[in-house]
């Protein structure tokens, strides 16, 4: 009997409890808001050899200009591991609107950023274009393919134009017009008229751009005549830019006469 009452070994120790592993533990909602708005190392070596690699693309977004009273601001938030409340989601998001309104005023400062995304816009529209067919490939199957980047151009010529504008910069207005009018002209004929409306559209909005500008800018007589005798170009491509024309040459007349009662 004294046998049968002696207490039964377990079989397998439990083993003491193992540390989380910091590499497993899950990411808070602030670690990665914190990590998608940290500051691109594009901008920080825009100036470097490495200018060259720079994305491609170019997002109206808020990442490069985050700002450091935000950032430390987020990193007390996620140290007390305590959710957002209302005041200081009110206060991110005006934070978070501020930032995205000064970030197209930092891109638009430099024509070569724009220059660079209406390439983009351009090369996507013939990288969309299926060639290996027997038929053409400007009929409606191909345009089909291409009309989102089409689109997609469109909204980067009126949208950098209107940002430029905003900002009152008179001459890159005019400056991108006639860069982003050339990129339009480049775009593919289509076999169908109704096809080619977004070129056309493209074309009254650099128009009405310039026009804007040139209503409240009066440039000096050399640079002028140098935008007269482009904009005269740009004329070859389409009419719409007529308008420009007959503007800009008023304006110079206009300064031929003030300079002649000045001698």
């Amino acid at each position: 009997m004294a046998a049968l009452c002696q207490q039964r070994r377990a079989l397998v120790e439990i083993p003491a409890p193992q540390p989380k592993i910091a590499a497993r533990m899950r990411r808070s909602y602030l670690e990665i808001l914190s990590a998608r708005l940290a500051p691109s190392p594009l901008l920080r070596t825009r100036n470097t050899s490495t200018n060259t690699r720079r994305a491609h693309s170019l997002d109206l977004s808020i990442t490069g200009v985050w700002s450091r009273g935000i950032e430390e601001q987020c990193e007390k938030m996620d140290e007390q591991h305590t959710p957002l409340s209302t005041q200081q989601l009110v206060q991110l998001i005006r934070s978070l609107i501020s930032v995205e309104q000064q970030e197209p005023r930092i891109l638009a400062a430099d024509l070569k950023y724009l220059q660079e995304d209406l390439q983009l816009k351009k090369t996507n529209i013939y990288r969309s274009i299926p060639y290996s067919r027997f038929g053409s490939n400007r009929d409606a199957h191909c345009y089909r393919k291409a009309y989102p980047h089409l689109v997609s151009f469109k909204v980067s010529c009126q949208e950098w134009g209107q940002v430029l504008l905003r900002n009152k910069e008179w001459d890159a207005v005019l400056e991108h017009t006639l860069m982003a009018w050339r990129y339009t002209s480049e775009m593919p004929q289509w076999d169908t008229a109704n096809h080619n409306a977004l070129r056309e559209q493209c074309y009254s909005i650099l128009a009405s751009h310039s026009l804007t500008a040139l209503q409240h800018y009066q440039p000096e007589p050399s640079r002028g005549r140098e935008l007269l005798r482009r904009l005269k170009m740009a004329q070859l491509h389409s009419q719409s830019i007529t308008p420009c024309v007959q503007e800009l040459q008023r304006i110079l007349g206009c300064a031929d006469d003030s300079s002649m009662d000045t001698k």
